[in-house]
């Protein structure tokens, strides 16, 4: 007979992670990365705790290398202790990164703490705190970096009625962005018999799938400019039905951001800045008092492109943001923010476009605009051009039927938005071409 419980499913903890290429940035910055990785493991187990749950899956990659270094293995034995304390069992597998044919110091761990080997699947009885049975865990390990087979095909649930949890570090249907290891599909894992696939090895965490659920928490604390936003576990609340509750919980203590600016309507240097710190405030305030590693991005047509065009400014602006933001001693209590540092800053940018001014050039892009212009007062000239703009895709019946519907309805926009974007894509031409000859360089500043 099932019985209700609660479990944390944690991926990907990657302690002692390197944070590589941080040469230029203040010590703070980089003192604050580095322990990142081991603070969120403590948030990890201080949410444990607070939330009284009766155990905690994580689904590999709890090392950053296979050969593990001593800090971070005394780092975890200290916190895994402190869940045995409070009576919280722990299951743990482990991923390429952290696989079992690396180097291991000789310690001494928890009872409460179960790791899975790598020749076989394997299932362990999970406890609620009171004694009472709760859940079967089912999980292996990578015995080496590189596994290519799919592991999940050897999970076979062995016990009926209890709620059936599988760990396994791998990627489902072929994630291009990441190594594919263990790889398989979720029409096998939906179909496995299980309750609850707790995943790792994909970073940014997702549910694929529920009843049977099927979930990546991702990783604990992001660790480069390609893992934005909150990091973290899930909190799992399962009933006496197998009703399952996943609530997201924070552990990171560094976030890292990408702030976007449209210069759009922006005239001055002062209203480019002013809009840029009212963006990083509000990240800064979503962020929940965390410091903050950002990558700020410009975009969008207006003035200030031809400014944005020298490296050099676009280097200054980002010094001028940094001593706004990243002064480590500063905090303001009461709006609940940290520190921010703006580790890149990049503009993808373009000239604003004056239609009136184009319309009267002697040049291709002018007899364009002008052609859209008398198009915008003849619609049956302009159902026209988009039926044979449209023809290749005119041959089958009911697409055919959707397209001239749509033609009828929006036939003025698209002409409009055809004409800003070919207009746009020849005046940014011309601007490059001229740029060339004059030595102008677009700017882009990272440290």
């Amino acid at each position: 007979m099932s019985v209700s419980f609660r479990f944390i499913h944690a991926a990907d903890l990657h302690v002692d992670s390197p944070f590589r290429g941080l040469a230029e940035a203040p010590s703070y910055v980089q003192n604050a990365l580095m322990s990142s990785t081991f603070e969120a493991v403590h948030n990890l187990v201080q949410t444990a705790i607070t939330a009284e749950v009766d155990f905690v899956v994580i689904a590999g990659d709890l090392y950053d290398s296979a050969d593990r270094s001593l800090r971070a293995q005394l780092a975890l034995q200290r916190e895994w202790q402190k869940l045995h304390t409070h009576g919280v069992q722990l299951f743990v597998i482990h991923g390429n990164h952290d696989h079992l044919a690396g180097n291991r110091a000789n310690l001494n761990w928890p009872d409460s703490v179960v790791t899975f080997g790598s020749e076989r699947m394997e299932s362990m009885p999970a406890y609620r705190k009171d004694g009472q049975l709760a859940a079967y865990i089912y999980g292996m390990s990578y015995g080496a970096r590189a596994v290519t087979h799919n592991l999940a095909a050897s999970y076979k649930p062995n016990s009926e009625g209890l709620y059936q949890i599988a760990l396994l570090h791998g990627n489902v249907d072929g994630s291009a962005e990441h190594d594919p290891y263990a790889p398989c599909t979720l029409s096998e894992l939906v179909g496995a018999g299980f309750d609850y696939w707790a995943l790792g090895h994909i970073h940014t965490r997702s549910i694929l799938h529920t009843y049977p659920h099927v979930a990546y928490a991702g990783n604990t604390q992001g660790r480069h400019a390609r893992e934005i936003g909150a990091k973290g576990c899930y909190i799992v609340d399962v009933s006496d039905s197998k009703e399952t509750i996943m609530t997201f919980a924070p552990l990171d203590v560094v976030r890292w951001e990408i702030v976007n600016v449209n210069i759009e309507g922006l005239s001055t240097e002062q209203a480019l800045y002013d809009a840029v710190e009212l963006a990083i405030k509000e990240t800064q305030l979503a962020s929940d008092g965390r410091p903050i590693m950002l990558k700020l991005h410009l975009s969008g047509r207006g003035l200030l492109h031809r400014s944005l065009l020298d490296a050099i400014f676009l280097q200054e602006f980002m010094e001028g943001m940094r001593v706004q933001f990243g002064d480590h001693n500063w905090q303001s209590v009461s709006e609940g923010t940290n520190w921010c540092w703006i580790y890149a800053i990049e503009a993808s940018t373009g000239t604003e476009l004056d239609l009136d001014v184009l319309a009267n050039e002697d040049s291709f892009t002018g007899e364009l605009v002008r052609g859209s212009i008398l198009l915008e007062v003849d619609e049956e000239a302009r159902i026209e051009l988009l039926e044979e703009a449209m023809a290749p895709l005119m041959t089958n019946a009911r697409l055919r039927k959707f397209i001239r519907e749509q033609m009828e309805e929006d036939s003025l926009e698209l002409l409009q938005q055809a004409r800003e974007l070919a207009a746009a894509l020849l005046v940014d031409e011309s601007e490059l071409l001229s740029g060339r000859e004059s030595g102008i360089q677009r700017g882009g500043h990272t440290t």
